[in-house]
């Protein structure tokens, strides 16, 4: 019975990472550097599906409601990249940090990206 249960779980084990999804983002922070007060706030963080299955980003949240990030709407297919881009308020002048949390079908299901930067007048 315990060879039963042991094969069982190994294949279950196997199944579950042979049809997998996961990303893997180029950059997992986007530094804005020194950027100018009202500059464009727009940056892209771009991945790829490198697992075997089709990978949905169900939600994108951001850690304030000053970056607003948008996520791809159709799911990204094996090995198709697809990108999550972040529109973060210049008009506020300063040093920012933001986390950016992305839910989706991946293996991890919660990834945490993050923006930076200064806005210099």
């Amino acid at each position: 019975m315990k060879k039963v249960q042991l094969l069982f779980g190994l294949f279950f084990l196997v199944t579950m990472v042979m049809y997998s999804q996961e990303f893997k983002f180029e950059e997992e922070t986007i530094d804005y550097g020194k950027i100018e007060f009202g500059s464009e706030g727009m940056r892209t963080f771009e991945f790829t599906n490198v697992g075997n299955a089709p990978l949905i980003i169900n939600q994108v949240k951001s850690s304030c409601g000053c970056a607003v990030p948008k996520k791809p709407e159709a799911p990204i297919m094996p090995g198709e990249k697809g990108e999550i881009t972040v529109a973060y308020d210049t008009k506020r002048q300063g040093v920012f940090s933001k986390a950016i949390i992305v839910y989706s079908n991946a293996n991890t299901e919660r990834k945490s990206l993050k923006i930076k930067g200064v806005v210099v007048k």
